[in-house]
C-alpha cells in the first residue's frame, strides 16, 4: 500500500482533468482542493516535503533520488527488523482493496471522492500508529531507529497528523448541511474498505501445502441465516460430483481440515440427513434449505464446503476437477495410481470422491 498509493492517488486526477477537456470549461473549485490535497500527499509520500524541510530549495535537485521515498524506508525498516529483504506482496485481497480505493479517490462525485480522501487519510494514521505500537511491543527500538517511522510518529511534530486534518479540513469546503447525512454513508462506506483489507490482512496467517497463502473465506446459505468463516487458499481447488446428491443439489466441492471452518451463526437451524452408509452427516439450513457445508464419509472430523456459498471477493481463482461419482467403484478404480496398494487407495478416494456420501 505504501508503494502504490501515491501513484493511484496521482492517477485519479486524470479523469477528472478531462472530463473539463471533453465538456470544454474551467476546473470545479471541488476538483481545484481535493487535487491541491492529493498532489501535496503525493509530493510528501515521495519525499519531497522532508527534503525541503531539511535543505530549502537548495535540496530539490535531489528529489531523483527515490530511495527517500516513504515505501522505500519503511522496505529498509522493515527488512532491518525481520533479517531479510522485503519484496512487495500485491496479494488479490491487497489488489482488489487498491482498486477500491483508486475508483473512491476518482470519483467524479466530489462527496465520494472527498469521503474516500477522509477515510484513507483517517484510517492510515490509525494504521502507522497501531504497527508502531505493534513494533515497539515486539522488538527493542524507538522511533527515530526507524526513518519511515520517525516521519511519521517519531520526533515532537509527526507529520500525519497534518495529513488527517488537511483532508478533514475538506469536509467544511466541499460538504453542505444539506450533504451531511450522504456524506456519512459514503464515509462509513469508505473506511469500511480499508478496515475490511486490515482484517483481511491479519487473516492471513497460514499457507496450504503448495506454499500457497491462505485466507478467509466468508460463506452463507441463500437466506443468510447460517453464516461461516472458512480458511483457504485464495486459489480453491473444488470437486464436482455427478452423484444422486450432488447432482441434485449443485454442491461444489472444497474440502478442508475441521479446525479450518468456524460457524458465525445459525449453527443452530442446521438439521442434519444421512443416507446411505449413513456416515456423512448432511446439514441443511432449515429455513431455506441450502446446504453450505457439511461433514464428508471420508473425513468425518473435517468439512467439505460448497464453494458456491462463498463469497467472491476472496477468491483469486477456482479450478475444478470432475467426478463420476454416480459411478462411484470403477472411477475410484480408474484414478491413477489405484493399484498402488489400499492405502494409498484409500488415500486418493479421501481427497477426490468418497467424501460425496
Amino acid at each position: 500500500m505504501s508503494q502504490a498509493f501515491p501513484y493511484l492517488q496521482a492517477g485519479s486526477q486524470r479523469e477528472l482533468i478531462f472530463d473539463a477537456i471533453h465538456q470544454n470549461r474551467d476546473i470545479p473549485r471541488d476538483v481545484e482542493m481535493t487535487s491541491v490535497v492529493a498532489n501535496f500527499i503525493c509530493w510528501d509520500e515521495t519525499g519531497g516535503h522532508n527534503r525541503i524541510l531539511q535543505g530549502g530549495n537548495a535540496a530539490l535537485p535531489r528529489i531523483l533520488d527515490t530511495e527517500k521515498f516513504h515505501s522505500q524506508l519503511f522496505r529498509r525498516d522493515a527488512s532491518r527488523l525481520l533479517g531479510r529483504a522485503i519484496q512487495p506482496n500485491y496479494s488479490t485481497t491487497t489488489n482488489k482493496y487498491l482498486r477500491a480505493l483508486y475508483h473512491g479517490l476518482a470519483s467524479r462525485d466530489p462527496i465520494v471522492r472527498c469521503a474516500h480522501m477522509v477515510a484513507f487519510e483517517l484510517h492510515a494514521a490509525e494504521m502507522i500508529q497501531s504497527l508502531w505500537t505493534t513494533i515497539v511491543n515486539t522488538f527493542d527500538v524507538r522511533s527515530d531507529d526507524l526513518h519511515y517511522f520517525q516521519i511519521h510518529v517519531g520526533s515532537e511534530d509527526p507529520a500525519e497528523k497534518y495529513h488527517a486534518e488537511m483532508t478533514s479540513r475538506l469536509i467544511g469546503e466541499l460538504i453542505t448541511a444539506e450533504d451531511n447525512g450522504r456524506f456519512l454513508d459514503e464515509f462509513d462506506r469508505a473506511y469500511g474498505v480499508s478496515l475490511e483489507w486490515c482484517r483481511n490482512l491479519i487473516r492471513i496467517g497460514q499457507f496450504d501445502g503448495d506454499n500457497r497463502p491462505q485466507v478467509v473465506h466468508r460463506g452463507r446459505c441463500h437466506c443468510g441465516s447460517v453464516k461461516f468463516l472458512v480458511r483457504a487458499s485464495e486459489e480453491i481447488s473444488a470437486v464436482k460430483c455427478n452423484c444422486s446428491i450432488c447432482r441434485m443439489s449443485g454442491f461444489l466441492h472444497m474440502l478442508v481440515p475441521g479446525d479450518s471452518l468456524s460457524i458465525e451463526c445459525g449453527e443452530e437451524l442446521l438439521t442434519t440427513y444421512q443416507f446411505n452408509k449413513n456416515i456423512a452427516q448432511h446439514t441443511f439450513c432449515r429455513v431455506c434449505g441450502v446446504k453450505p457445508f457439511y461433514r464428508p464419509r471420508s473425513n468425518p472430523s473435517g468439512f467439505s464446503v460448497n464453494v458456491r456459498c462463498l463469497d467472491r471477493t476472496t477468491i483469486e481463482s477456482v479450478r475444478i476437477q470432475t467426478f463420476d461419482g454416480e459411478d462411484w467403484e470403477r472411477a475410484i478404480c480408474a484414478m491413477p495410481g489405484a493399484s498402488e496398494g489400499s492405502q494409498k487407495l484409500e488415500f486418493r478416494m479421501n481427497l477426490k470422491g468418497a467424501h460425496c456420501e
